[in-house]
C-alpha cells in the first residue's frame, strides 16, 4: 500500500516519526505500565508483548497508509510515547490516537503532538472523518481531546465498556 501521510512531523519539542527497532525499549516503558493500559489494553505488557504491540503500529501503515508515530521527546532524544491516526478492524471509524510514558504526563506532550498530527491529517487527508474513542473515566484524554477542539458526540459501549466518541472537526 502507498503511505498516504508525511512519514515524518515536528513540533516545537517533538519528533513524530516511525518506529524503529531498538525503540520497544522505551515504548516498553509505556505497554508495561498498569496506570498508563488502564484505559487502553486494561493491563500492562510484558517485554514482548510491547515489542508485538510496536509492531502493529508498524504494520497499520502498511496496512491502512497510515498509522500511529513514535513520539520522540527532543529534549531526552527519547521515545516518550505514540500518537497518530489508527483505524483497526473493530474500531468504529478512524481515530487520532495518543499514549505517554507516565513520566511525560500533565506536560502537554500528547496535545502539542495529538494537535500536529490532526493538522497533517486535514492538510493530507481532508475527506478523513476523525474521531478520539476514550473509555470511560479517562478524563487526562478527555481534557487533551476537548482542549483540541473536539466535541463530545455520544457514548457507546465498545469492547463491553462505555466509552465516548469525541468528533474532531
Amino acid at each position: 500500500m502507498k503511505i498516504l501521510i508525511p512519514e515524518r512531523l515536528e513540533t516545537k519539542r517533538t519528533t513524530l516519526r516511525s518506529f524503529v527497532d531498538f525503540d520497544w525499549e522505551h515504548i516498553h516503558e509505556y505497554f508495561s505500565d498498569p496506570e498508563c493500559m488502564r484505559y487502553t489494553i486494561g493491563r500492562p505488557l510484558n517485554e514482548s508483548e510491547s515489542w508485538r504491540a510496536m509492531a502493529s503500529a508498524v504494520g497499520h501503515w502498511v496496512l491502512k497508509g497510515y498509522g500511529p508515530y513514535a513520539i520522540e521527546c527532543k529534549e531526552s532524544n527519547r521515545v516518550c510515547g505514540i500518537a497518530g491516526l489508527w483505524f483497526p478492524n473493530d474500531w468504529p471509524e478512524p481515530e487520532i490516537k495518543w499514549g505517554l510514558v507516565r513520566s511525560y504526563w500533565g506536560r502537554g506532550y500528547a496535545t502539542e503532538a495529538a494537535r500536529e498530527v490532526r493538522r497533517m491529517a486535514q492538510e493530507w487527508l481532508p475527506d478523513l472523518s476523525l474521531i478520539s474513542l476514550i473509555f470511560s473515566g479517562n478524563n487526562a484524554s478527555a481534557r487533551v481531546a476537548k482542549t483540541l477542539g473536539a466535541t463530545l458526540e455520544k457514548q457507546i459501549i465498545f469492547r463491553d465498556q462505555k466509552a465516548d466518541i469525541y468528533r474532531h472537526n
